[in-house]
């Protein structure tokens, strides 16, 4: 997607290989995100969907400037992002990860990790942190006398609302959300994206939201990108995507997906057939035509571009919009 005007952070054309060439050329390059092209405006949250291994965690710490790609560049609010980040743009970009337990020191209190980043990025004197720790605990809904408390002495819900709090430190612009409620209860992972909605609203911070979960995606997110073997195979809005899926590998997804109202008993669509190729070995063509069911010998021959649909809906494929849609979500 081109980048406009009210683009916050844009992604041009990035690439990410691991590894080394090796003696005599023996070596392998693992390709963990090929030629990707995304943008998110200010308050706008588009979901980066996928199987394992897919490459969204490390397109996410692309567009964060935690990794630099082999090719392409990272803009945001403009500028090109480079090996080192100013403090000024760093604090403007944060994460959010998985697991809250791991990502929590449990060795310090609460508050004292909260104020790391207003101490890092001098966001306001030491006299005033105990006020900032306490706003930021009612924001995410806890109570600020828990700014005293060990991480172990909160539920998995209450420490990824904490770790939100921590993101929310320094004031960010733009949040990269990694499988931020896998983890948690399904009750839980309610309350956890309601927060996330809320504050979405409230602060306007754009957010790229990383998940396997289609209905969450689609409950949170503006926009949703398709991620396989390291390539966007579609992409548009959350409920357009969702409501009509395009590529073959979308509708795959979607028909994985459990439905409301399905009797137990009841026939499942067929799953994907076959393993996601080696990723230090792609196919030649479209990555995805190996397990295809529409491949056709001309998908091998070329990699196929993400085609402007006209309904602000971009595919990857030569034969989008074949076969059964019947994998909507309902």
């Amino acid at each position: 997607m081109e980048p406009t005007r009210h683009t916050l952070i844009a992604a041009e054309g990035v690439t990410m290989r691991f590894g080394r060439a090796g003696f005599f050329g023996r070596g392998k390059l693992v390709h963990a995100v090929s030629d990707v092209s995304l943008s998110l405006a200010r308050g706008e949250t588009l979901g980066l969907v996928g199987e394992s291994g897919s490459g969204k965690s490390t397109l996410g710490r692309l567009m964060l400037g935690l990794l630099a790609p082999s090719a392409g560049r990272v803009r945001f609010d403009g500028a090109a992002l480079g090996a080192q980040l100013p403090p000024a743009l760093r604090r403007r970009m944060q994460l959010v990860f998985q697991d809250p337990q791991a990502s929590l020191d449990p060795r310090r209190r609460i508050g004292a990790q909260l104020a790391d980043g207003l101490a890092i990025h001098r966001l306001a004197p030491k006299a005033e942190y105990a006020a900032r720790i306490a706003a930021l605990l009612e924001q995410v809904g806890l109570d600020p006398a828990h700014a005293s408390r060990f991480p172990h002495e909160f539920s998995g819900g209450q420490r990824q609302r904490i770790a939100i709090a921590r993101a929310l430190s320094t004031a960010p612009d733009f949040i990269v959300a990694d499988e931020p409620v896998s983890a948690l209860d399904v009750s839980v992972q309610a309350q956890i994206l309601a927060l996330l909605a809320t504050l979405r609203a409230r602060l306007g911070v754009a957010m790229l939201f990383i998940s396997h979960d289609l209905r969450v995606v689609r409950q949170l997110c503006d926009r949703v990108a398709v991620l396989y073997l390291g390539r966007v195979m579609e992409e548009g809005p959350a409920r357009a995507v969702f409501a009509a899926p395009r590529h073959p590998y979308t509708r795959a997804l979607l028909a994985a997906s459990p439905r409301l109202g399905q009797s137990i008993g009841q026939p499942a669509p067929p799953p994907l057939a076959g393993e996601p190729p080696d990723p230090a070995a792609p196919p030649s063509g479209c990555v995805f035509r190996t397990r295809c069911p529409l491949a056709v010998d001309a998908c091998a021959a070329a990699v196929p571009p993400l085609r402007d649909c006209g309904d602000g809906r971009r595919v990857a494929c030569i034969r989008a919009g074949e076969g059964d849609d019947a994998a909507a979500l309902p």
